[in-house]
């Protein structure tokens, strides 16, 4: 990145959706962006704000000079809890009800102060659209940033097709169950042999007035409307199909700019480095934990920021751990398991305290960068999924909810990286554990993730990679105005 040409101050302010998976990307995209000489304000909700001062200090509110941090309100009750993620329909409804005017009055705000450059661009999250209003109104290029992998926004823009077919609505609850979810859809572009079960959980509706059906559909729709250009955290060798069939059906430029964490590399800025996303305190001794451990020998095990559990999933989930005999690090977020504290079996404790570590949270990207991490057990969000390919490491995949079934899909058909849990037994997560960590599919598809990690550095590599030039042009072409 610093070959590239640095450019006059112009500012740009970024809007992430406000919940960890969303924070971070959007944050990798702000350092980019600074590095290229962007002023920066960053937009945080009050309550994800005092999550950050929280995690990790007010010191990282002043690394900066010219990498500002705002607050807008979310609209929801105050919660003295800041352990936890807020409830994510009740958040998407009240974004998007409620922040528009302090979004406006924020932007105009940072308008108004003569010790800042005034206001170039906004850089929203996709299901943010409400900024779409407030710049418009102010004359402001708004770009959006699609958090999801790209065969992910491709199926979130089928929602209103599903709906014309006479798909959707579901009749009744008992077809989430009843096999109705397995029929085969074949007019998805890009996406052949897909199932109506590995579209983001949302279809799985019986009223259309559902809170995030609606929200992800008009979401979507609203970002092919509204924006003048789409950001995706992907890379064309990945999704080349879903992404070849996006441009055939968008007229706004789509620009796919990941993985952001190997762009990243590129930037020489230590007070940037210091710029964490995460909202939870990290357990940084875990790496050294993990230096003791042998190349591909852990199991390493994190669920995300929103799935949750129950009881009874989690003491399965205990038990295939324990009954693989591998080594294995497991995050366990303090809310992971809904609405009860998390007691785990003293004989399980007992059983694996030699070769295994459990801690809240850990800087991920990390662990799956480091040699010791064989297979990753993970929820398939974006990130998460995403990360793993930039490791190098094979999935056990187990989606809760969104997109997480398309990347699903994609991770155990499309690219030969992933196994599905279908069934949280124990013995068939056992059984996973030992196919990945011992068997010869395991071998297949870690030689598959590593073929992946090779093709996201290349992507990425200076002044060659497409997603090195996809971000210089969309700085060059949408922001500088020369794409109008």
């Amino acid at each position: 990145m610093g070959s590239m040409e640095r450019m006059e101050k112009l500012h740009a302010v970024c809007i992430p959706y406000p919940a960890q998976g969303h924070i971070s990307p959007m944050l990798k995209l702000a350092k980019l962006l600074h590095f290229r000489g962007f002023h920066i304000t960053f937009v945080n909700t009050e309550y994800n704000h005092k999550r950050f001062l929280k995690s990790r200090g007010s010191d990282f509110l002043n690394a900066l000079p010219s990498f500002h941090f705002e607050t807008i309100h979310d609209g929801l009750p105050e919660s003295d809890n800041l352990d936890a993620t807020q409830d994510i329909p009740s958040l998407s409804d009240s974004t998007g009800k409620n922040c528009l005017p302090h979004f406006r009055n924020l932007l105009s705000k940072l308008n108004n102060d003569s010790n800042i450059p005034p206001v170039s661009y906004v850089f929203s999250d996709g299901v943010m659209s409400f900024t779409a209003d407030a710049a418009q109104e102010l004359g402001i290029p708004l770009v959006m940033f699609w958090t999801t992998s790209a065969c992910g926004f491709m199926a979130y823009l089928q929602y209103r097709k599903l709906v014309q077919k006479g798909i959707l609505p579901l009749k009744d609850s008992s077809y989430i169950t009843n096999g109705y979810l397995d029929t085969a859809i074949d007019w998805v572009p890009g996406m052949e042999k897909i199932r109506l079960r590995d579209l983001p959980s949302f279809i799985r509706v019986t009223d259309l007035n559902d809170i995030m059906f609606d929200f992800l559909m008009v979401e979507s729709e609203r970002t092919c409307q509204r924006s003048s250009a789409i950001i995706l955290n992907t890379f064309d060798a990945l999704e080349p199909n879903v992404l070849h069939a996006l441009s055939s059906t968008i007229s706004s430029p789509i620009y796919t700019i990941g993985p952001l964490n190997f762009l990243l590399n590129d930037v020489t800025d230590k007070d940037l480095e210091t710029l964490g996303s995460n909202l939870w305190n990290e357990d940084l001794e875990c790496l050294k934990w993990l230096d003791t451990k042998d190349p591909n020998s852990v199991v390493f095990v994190n669920f995300g920021s929103i799935t949750t559990m129950t009881r009874e999933q989690m003491i399965e989930f205990a038990w295939g751990l324990a009954n693989s005999n591998k080594t294995f690090l497991w995050v366990i977020r303090p809310d992971l398991v809904a609405g009860e504290n998390i007691v785990l079996p003293i004989e399980f404790v007992t059983i694996t305290k030699n070769r295994s570590l459990l801690t809240s949270w850990v800087p991920q990207e990390q662990v799956l960068g480091h040699p010791a991490i064989g297979v990753f057990l993970t929820h398939n969000g974006w990130n998460s999924t995403l990360e793993s390919i930039c490791g190098g490491v094979p999935m056990i995949c187990w989606p809760f909810f969104a997109e997480q079934q398309t990347n699903c899909l994609f991770c155990c058909k499309e690219w030969g990286i992933g196994l599905e849990i279908e069934d949280v037994k124990r013995d068939k997560i056992e059984g996973l554990i030992r196919e990945l960590m011992d068997g010869e599919k395991g071998k297949e598809m870690k030689e598959k993730a590593l073929e992946l990690k090779k093709l996201g550095k290349d992507s990425a590599s200076a002044l060659v990679g497409s997603s090195f030039l996809n971000f210089d042009n969309m700085v060059h072409q949408v922001l500088l105005g020369k794409f109008d």
